[in-house]
């Protein structure tokens, strides 16, 4: 008996710090969002609370257009990955911590998500910072598994930092907030 209750404490543990793989679970009931507006080089992504960010793409990434913040930080997730729901919290106390300094961007890999699921994700793992819902997400994802030459069917989250349109750091699976901190630290030289 102490067997199976080690073996089942031992499975859950690691399945909490391993990441979801981004090819399941894609949503089929949802509704539409509205389309962005694209340019050549920028993706204009709508958030859930109706505003409007654009991402400029560069050679190595992307960064934020018309934004004071140093730091980009692109979170793929989805609702549904144990994983996401367990970084979510310490996204949101990076992002406090160092408000206008960096912004923290969740990107869903979850196709035609209703904006209210994406909210209710966020008041449940307290996760306090910008979300967005585009079908862009799709473009953006693409883009960074290609640059990161993680194939299809990498694990999420992955969590991307950027200074300056350049990757400075990523992660796949779950990752302890000190050592996202750490790699903040360093890319703004304190």
């Amino acid at each position: 008996m102490l067997k199976i209750s080690l073996l089942s404490s031992l499975i859950a543990f690691s399945l909490l710090f391993q990441a979801c793989s981004s090819d399941t679970n894609k949503e089929k009931n949802s509704t539409k969002v509205n389309t962005p507006t694209v340019a050549k080089d920028e993706l204009v992504l709508n958030t859930i609370d109706n505003q409007k960010i654009t991402l400029k793409k560069t050679q190595e990434g992307f960064s934020l257009k018309n934004s004071k913040a140093e730091i980009l930080i692109l979170d793929i997730f989805a609702t549904w990955c144990p994983p996401c729901q367990a970084e979510a919290p310490h996204l949101a106390s990076l992002q406090k911590k160092y408000k206008n300094k960096i912004k923290i961007i969740g990107v869903t890999i979850e196709d035609n998500i209703p904006n209210d699921k994406l909210e209710i994700f966020k008041q449940n793992y307290s996760a306090d910072y910008t979300f967005v819902n585009s079908p862009a997400n799709r473009d953006i994802i693409n883009k960074i598994a290609k640059q990161l030459k993680l194939g299809s069917n990498f694990g999420i989250p992955l969590l991307v930092i950027y200074k300056d349109g350049k990757v400075v750091q990523y992660y796949q699976g779950a990752v302890e907030e000190e050592f996202i901190d750490s790699d903040i630290k360093r890319a703004l030289g304190i």
